[in-house]
């Protein structure tokens, strides 16, 4: 029985199906996704979404949907799902669905009468291609298929209208056509691994409705172009595959194709492999060189992720040489010794964070290399950052007489916790961070071991007093004797006690300036107030400022990503610092807290983890449906409580 799959009293129910998504990706950019019904419910869903560079760099929906029809004596029997109007659903084509299986690739059985189909998709490696397999399992009766495409042809941020600009012109190629509704795209090409007929019935089919983006309060109608149908009989046992790509193919291949890509695939047989197949899928090759994508369906790279999901999704599965390329992407952006807060496009340099968390995912990269090894490889980088925050940097980021961190610069947020409404940040935390002033003790530490190493006297004598200094500026600044437990922020006399998160990362960095006993006190007030089922929440709740539900428009849901939502991504350092405590008897309490996310797999993105989730039960998945960081975050908790119960 496959880990992932869901029935037909499951499918058939709209409220159920159309809240679960899956997703793939081509490792290059590229995506398909919708939901289990088949209904999108997203502009951003899609069965070919591509990244076009020459375009605008930004993700372009070509393919809609592809509504496969039965045709039998006559009858038509429509297999698709659309939303109108009215909470008008047509076709209605999930109450033919059956089941719905992940264990590969995501695969759909069909049931009409005595005629059961099934159907598998799949992207191509590092092609702008999808490849969809049906095969008539069961059939009593001649049956034709009939494919109807929905173009879009847009970028995944906006909507299209029916208009007299579009191109409805199509060419006829081997199996199929090729259309290109507008200039500037490419060629998308349909086709067929058997000859069909196509017909051309061109039309626009009007105020299709996406349910998401109307719950997020953003426009949620469009019109899509309708070239016509394709139509082709197929025998009982017979598969047909059908290919959409910017690229012609060679039909008669794509039976060879789509098997040696499914060999590719990890199967999602278990929790582990789900987490590695949905980490893989955040791999993408740049013309800068490999990258991570933050997250599915609208972010890109963004650095400071990066660095907290590599060691996840590639060191524990001791992918060693791509971790470097993408570590070598990233430090490459370097200024100042600053990184942007996204990267790939024009944006500023505001995250002073990101550069800092680099240290923590080369310390991963140990196990692997020699610390000598390291510090040649990336120590021009690492004293760069270091040279730059000690010197001072842009958006007054310095380190203080004491040893400490100080960024802070008028309506901009530099930290993690980086929502905006209207331009201004919801929590801009500007001073002294606690989890900055953490990482920047770690990376002091850890630089100075691996020159240590090395024997590189001249950092050496430089830095080498310096660690004293910063965890007792630390210790003097952020610890809460009477309360045991750190301020979140400090900006000259002001001291934020607000019951947060960011102290976890000075407990469970390698280098920290705390006692154990601070150390416990601190994860026991971790516990206590912002653990859940779906990681830590970003504000505890009996703060009169949480909120414990992110829905609603963009405002609302900025005003809470940081004031309650919780992050899976956060659980890694409280598994470290726990761990570090009770060693081999906590491994029972850290299994449990695991056993939540494995919950999560047949929930809102099917075998992922989403953005965010709400600090109120039942912690419902919020924002993008499969982030980079929060996936590698359980995979390295996962990894460390693996070696501790060795």
């Amino acid at each position: 029985m496959s880990y992932l799959k869901f029935d037909k009293e499951e499918l058939v129910n709209l409220e159920y199906s159309l809240q679960r998504e899956f997703l793939r990706t081509n490792r290059s950019g590229a995506y398909s996704s919708s939901t289990l019904s088949g209904c999108n419910t997203r502009k951003y869903h899609g069965m070919l979404i591509v990244q076009l560079d020459k375009l605008d760099g930004g993700k372009h929906l070509l393919l809609s949907s592809l509504d496969e029809s039965i045709i039998q004596h006559d009858a038509q029997f429509n297999l698709g799902i659309h939303k109108y109007p009215g909470e008008f659903y047509e076709p209605k084509g999930h109450k033919y669905i059956r089941n719905f299986e992940m264990d590969t690739i995501p695969k759909v059985t069909y049931r009409v009468g005595g005629v059961i189909l099934t159907k598998t998709r799949m992207l191509v490696e590092h092609e702008n291609q999808v490849i969809v397999k049906y095969t008539l399992e069961e059939a009593n009766s001649p049956t034709i298929l009939r494919f109807k495409p929905f173009l879009a042809f847009r970028n995944v941020h906006q909507l299209t209208r029916a208009n007299m600009v579009a191109n409805g012109k199509y060419t006829k190629v081997k199996h199929g056509i090729k259309m290109r509704l507008y200039e500037g795209y490419p060629e998308l090409f349909m086709q067929f691994s058997k000859d069909p007929d196509f017909v051309p019935v061109p039309d626009w089919s009007r105020n299709i409705e996406y349910m998401k983006e109307r719950s997020r309060g953003y426009e949620y109608q469009e019109d899509l172009y309708v070239p016509g149908y394709f139509e082709l009989p197929i025998k009982k046992g017979e598969s047909v595959f059908f290919s959409a790509s910017t690229q012609v193919c060679d039909p008669a291949n794509l039976k060879k194709q789509y098997k040696v890509e499914k060999e590719r695939r990890i199967p999602r047989d278990s929790f582990v492999n789900c987490l590695i197949n949905s980490g893989q899928q955040f791999m993408c090759d740049r013309n800068d060189g490999k990258d991570l994508i933050a997250g599915y369906p609208w972010y890109e790279s963004i650095p400071r992720q990066t660095f907290l999901a590599l060691p996840g999704i590639l060191l524990t599965q001791s992918e060693v040489s791509t971790f470097e390329e993408v570590m070598k992407t990233n430090l490459s952006r370097l200024i100042g010794g600053l990184l942007p807060k996204y990267a790939g496009m024009s944006c500023d340099y505001d995250a002073a964070d990101a550069p800092l968390f680099a240290f923590c995912a080369l310390q991963e990269l140990k196990q692997f290399k020699e610390n000598i090894e390291i510090w040649k490889s990336y120590g021009p980088e690492l004293k760069e950052i270091l040279s730059n925050y000690k010197k001072g940097t842009r958006f007054n980021i310095h380190m203080q007489p004491d040893g400490l961190i100080y960024a802070k610069q008028d309506g901009v947020a530099l930290t993690w916790m980086d929502a905006y409404i209207e331009g201004k940040p919801v929590t801009q935390r500007g001073g002294l961070a606690v989890e900055i002033n953490a990482a920047w003790y770690n990376a002091v530490c850890f630089a100075l071991e691996l020159a240590e190493s090395a024997k590189d006297k001249v950092f050496i004598n430089e830095w080498s007093s310096y660690p004293k200094i910063i965890a007792q500026s630390f210790l003097d600044t952020f610890w809460n004797e009477e309360e045991g437990y750190l301020a979140d922020y400090v900006d000259g006399a002001y001291k934020d006690w607000s019951v947060r998160p960011n102290m976890i990362f000075a407990a469970g960095f390698e280098y920290s300036p705390l006692s154990r006993e601070q150390k416990k006190s601190i994860i026991s007030k971790v516990r206590n107030e912002l653990l859940t089922p779906r990681g830590l929440r970003s504000l505890a709740p009996k703060d009169l400022n949480y909120k414990g539900s992110c829905e609603g428009n963009a405002d609302k849901r900025s005003a809470a990503a940081h004031m309650g939502s919780a992050y899976p991504f956060l659980i890694l350092p409280f598994i470290k610092a726990y761990l570090d405590i009770h060693k081999a008897g906590g491994l029972s309490f850290a299994n449990q807290i695991m056993a939540g996310f494995e919950e999560e797999m047949s929930e809102h993105c099917v075998g992922t983890l989403s953005e965010v989730y709400e600090g109120n039960p039942p912690y419902t998945a919020r924002g993008a449906i499969s982030q980079a960081w929060n996936v590698g975050g359980v995979l390295s908790a996962l990894s460390v409580i693996e070696r501790f119960g060795v």
